[in-house]
This record gives structure tokens, sequence and C-alpha cells, in this order.
């Protein structure tokens, strides 16, 4: 009999990949309805995937903390293992590779509510509540608007252009979310054979502007230059537009160089392969929204 699994957010970015890998892999797969009885709706569930975030980081210092309370509750009313994706925001700016031993130390205001609802999981562990944490860079989503590779970064690579935020020279951890997803259905097939609160790195790929830059290049057959984008704009609207003043404040991710540790996910998913970068890249240049679909002269597609 197939097991159930519960996804909150199933509209967004993880919650959405992880809805396809689970019905992919033979879950039978419920999603949760804003508002409704969580609790409840999670009866019978043996995983529950915590796909909620509230969008363009509004308010996260009181909806976090309450995403949390209802999401532990849920687990404790079914039994249920819950899959939370974790962020990088945690370690500040902490030596890398980053990995589950790796000291809390964040240096943002996102950093510390996050580190404290990690806490929070982690805690339950101690009550019996079973949680993996799979910990990402930032997401890649070929044709999804709201991620900052499309929105930002390959925004005017029709026109020769590859934007940055920061210095072009950083290294940069980025979760291609198919594969993120694909490795959190696997953890989840495990049961009970990682610890009770596993906290696991999802290295993905790791790459600077200028390499991305020279794939782009190279992929589609067009020189690209890297243009930098005015972050003083955050700046100057920060009093008046919310999304701005908190991507301002994440700013320093763009220039502090940071990968995650590849390691442990290989120690619980020893056979685990990454989808190639390039072919990730060709994805998102394939995909509708980016202007004039630059691949679309290039590979005929």
């Amino acid at each position: 009999m197939a097991q159930t699994a519960l996804v909150l957010g199933a509209s967004g970015g993880f919650g959405g990949q992880a809805l396809q890998a689970l019905q992919a892999a033979g879950w039978t797969v419920q999603r949760y309805r804003r508002g409704t009885d969580m609790a409840a709706a999670a009866r019978g569930a043996a995983l529950i995937v915590n796909g909620l975030n509230p969008p363009g980081y509004h308010d996260w210092d009181r909806l976090i903390p309450e995403i949390t309370t209802q999401v532990l509750a849920a687990g404790r009313a079914s039994g249920a293992t819950l899959m939370v994706p974790g962020n990088v925001y945690p370690y500040g700016m902490e030596p890398g590779p980053w990995g589950p031993d790796t000291a809390h130390r964040p240096v943002s205001r996102k950093g510390r509510i996050r580190a404290e609802m990690e806490a929070r999981y982690r805690a339950a562990a101690d009550h019996g509540q079973r949680t993996i944490l799979l910990r990402g860079g930032d997401f890649l989503l070929p044709g999804a608007p709201q991620m900052l590779m499309n929105r930002v970064i390959l925004a005017q690579v029709a026109k020769g252009r590859i934007t940055t935020l920061g210095d072009p020279l950083a290294l940069h951890a980025y979760a291609y979310l198919p594969d993120m997803a694909r490795a959190a259905v696997a953890l989840a097939a495990l049961g009970t054979v990682p610890p009770a609160y596993a906290d696991i790195p999802f290295a993905g790929h790791s790459f600077t502007i200028s390499d991305l830059a020279a794939r782009v290049s190279r992929l589609s057959g067009r020189p690209m230059r890297i243009k930098r984008f005015p972050t003083w704009l955050f700046t100057l609207t920060s009093p008046v537009w919310e999304l701005a003043r908190e991507l301002r404040e994440m700013l320093y991710l763009a220039s502090f160089p940071h990968s995650l540790d590849p390691a442990p996910l290989r120690r619980w998913l020893p056979d685990w392969q990454d989808t190639p970068l390039d072919e990730v890249l060709l994805r998102h240049l394939q995909a509708p929204g980016l202007q004039g679909r630059v691949m679309s002269i290039q590979t005929g597609k």
C-alpha cells in the first residue's frame, strides 16, 4: 500500500517539485489547503513536506514561527516525519564548506529567524518528532519568475548580459529544485535509518557569476558580458518597498564565497547523481520567460 504524504505549499517552488517527485515515486499525495486545520489534514500521513514560505520575505518575524508551530503540531498529531527545506542563512560568514557541524552564527535578521526555527525542530526530535532538514543554496527552477536566477541574473541574457549582485568571482551555492526534491523523496524512503533530526546539506551546484557567463556563452554560441546590478536601488527604495529592504540584508551572500558539503548526502544516498550543470542551464535558457528566449535560435527548440 502506498504511503501518504501531505504537501504544504504545493503551488510553490520546493513544495511543487516535492509533490511531483513523490508522485513519481509512487506516494499518495495530498495538498494542504491554507487556512484549514493542518493537524486534521495530516491524519494518516507518513510524511509532511513543509513547503510553506511567506512570499517576498513578507513578515518573517511573525509568520515563520507561526508556520513552525503549526507544522510541529501536525507532526505530533499524525506521527509523520517532517521534511523541511533549509537555507544557508544561519551560517552567516562562517568558514566553509558548510555542513551539519558548521556553527550557526547568522549575520542577518532572516538568518536569526531561520536559526531559531531550526532549533525548534531540533528540540522536537528529543521528544520523538522525526525531521529531515534538507539544506540548499539559492533555488534554481527553469521558467519560475520568482527565482533570483530568472528574475535578475539571467533576465537580460537575450541581450548578451549576465547580471551580478556582488563579486562575480565569489563562489555561490545553488540547488536545482527538481534534484533537491528527488533527494528529499529518497531520504524519506530511508524511514527511521537517519537520526531523529537529520540536518543534511544538499550541495547541488556551486559556481561563480563569471563561470556562469562563460558557460552560457558556450552553450548559446553568443558572447556574454557581466553587468553589475545597481544595488543602491535597494537602499533608496527600502523605506517603501519591503522586498528591496529584505534583499538588501542578504546581499552579503553575493560576495561571500560559500558552498555546501556534499559528503553527508552521499553518506545516506551513496549513488546520488546531480543533473549536470550544463543541462540545468540549458533548461533555464530554453524556458519561456527569458527575454527573446536566447536558445531558440541556437537549438531550434
